[in-house]
């Protein structure tokens, strides 16, 4: 099995099972056992076909009399992989693109005729790359939505957010793979030492341009095989994460509560800046994301991190002004990790309508185990202002005695005066990521 046929499968499935396409093709590549190099080509082609789906089937519409939607999934996806390979790969002749859908169209799709169709819409592709149909301009929505293939509901959105000009920026860095960023266990070694640590094991290393104890790495092949990460030496996080947790500002000696913690980077954040003390109870509502946590904590060896299985909607009256920190890093959308989902962006919207009643829900129980003088930290991985603002300025109305506070993040973010901020992967180069920092009135120290 070669790159091009596990990232078909990878595809297929997405569509078939509506799982995610980064937990499918993982399994897909584990199952075919490609090197790295095969599954760094079968990556690319996957969230390429993902990136682009829409634009491709713009352009396959027009040398094809049969419509995509009508078509066996598979040879659909054969089209897509040809289609990106010719449009986006320099380095891949346009007649192994070709060959290769029509190879696999041959193998896995029922109809015989299907492989001459694939190879004749193809080639006529092929033959007007230098002339391809214009995207229609009747609208800077329409517009957008087909050449960075993204819904035009969600497009208007982002349009009414930031405008027309920043939202093609954020829509072509939403099309572009997230750099991979590793968080310094500092309990354990320093940046430094890890950087030479990496670099000894063949990853190509960077310091991170304004976060500290932030490395950016490539060339990394199987992340879990590395010797620095089985020695807890590192965890992957995404920048923004870890400026939720630098607005919480957990200290040594706290007492904290991750509310909505899995995979658990922001608990082992909060851990690694207590310096192993003080107590963070990390909660999940599935149990074998508690098991993940703890496998996570236990790896990096941060003894201070206790996982548990807690529905973030439910008080816990043992909970009542108990912690000095709270995160709640609610479910959402996830509108703003489109660079690592590229397939999230063709969810059905309807279902994310009831997202803020679940979100104020898990807030108001939050809100409960505050000690007097503690901070609660609401964050989301969404760009949606109803699941952001919208949230908080409602929870504000019911709940008094709690204030928004300033708080200062690394440069180029800086002093957040109003108390919230929105980071855009265009503007930060971080994942979509909402934060705000909640004071609960009261000077009662923590201990």
């Amino acid at each position: 099995m070669d790159a091009r046929e596990v990232s078909l499968l990878a595809l297929n499935d997405c569509q078939r099972q509506g799982g995610w396409s980064d937990a499918i093709l993982k399994k897909r590549l584990a199952s075919a056992k490609l090197d790295s190099r095969d599954g760094a080509l079968a990556t690319q082609l996957c969230f390429g076909v993902l990136q682009n789906r829409l634009l491709l089937d713009f352009y396959l519409s027009h040398f094809s009399k049969l419509p995509l939607k009508r078509m066996e999934g598979k040879v659909a996806e054969a089209l897509r992989l040809g289609a990106y390979q010719m449009l986006f790969l320099d380095k891949i002749p346009h007649s192994a693109a070709v060959n290769g859908s029509v190879e696999l169209t041959r193998k896995h799709c029922r109809n015989p005729r299907a492989a001459g169709m694939v190879n004749g819409v193809l080639r006529n592709l092929e033959r007007s790359l230098d002339e391809l149909p214009a995207i229609p301009q009747t609208s800077p929505e329409k517009y957008l939505t087909t050449r960075y293939s993204h819904p035009e509901w969600l497009v208007k959105e982002f349009i009414s957010a930031i405008g027309t000009e920043e939202t093609a920026q954020l829509l072509a860095v939403n099309n572009e793979r997230a750099p991979i960023t590793a968080m310094v266990n500092t309990t354990k070694t320093t940046a430094l030492v890890l950087a030479s640590t990496l670099e000894g094991e063949g990853v190509t290393v960077q310091p991170h341009p304004w976060l500290a104890d932030c490395l950016l790495l490539s060339r990394t092949g199987n992340l879990e095989r590395l010797t620095a990460f089985q020695k807890g030496l590192f965890y992957i996080q995404d920048p923004a994460s870890k400026l939720a947790v630098l607005a919480l500002d957990p200290e040594p000696g706290m007492r904290v509560l991750d509310c909505c913690a899995a995979p658990g980077g922001k608990s082992f954040a909060a851990a690694i800046r207590m310096e192993g003390r003080g107590e963070v109870i990390s909660c999940d509502l599935h149990p074998h994301k508690k098991k993940l946590i703890q496998a996570g904590a236990d790896r990096l060896g941060l003894t201070n991190i206790s996982s548990m299985t807690a529905d973030g909607k439910i008080f816990r009256s043992e909970w009542k002004d108990a912690f000095d920190r709270v995160l709640v890093d609610a479910p959402c959308s996830g509108l703003g990790v489109i660079r690592k989902k590229p397939d999230i962006r063709y969810k059905n919207p309807a279902p994310l309508a009831g997202l803020p009643e679940v979100q104020r829900a898990i807030l108001d129980v939050a809100a409960g185990y505050i000690k007097p003088g503690g901070v609660l930290l609401y964050s989301t991985c969404t760009l949606l202002r109803r699941e952001n603002e919208g949230v908080v300025e409602g929870f504000l109305r019911d709940h008094p005695t709690y204030k928004v506070e300033t708080f200062t993040l690394p440069e180029p973010i800086g002093s957040v005066s109003d108390g919230m901020v929105t980071l855009w992967p265009h503007r930060q180069g971080t994942d979509g990521f909402f934060l705000c920092k909640l004071r609960k009135e009261g000077v009662k120290p923590f201990g």
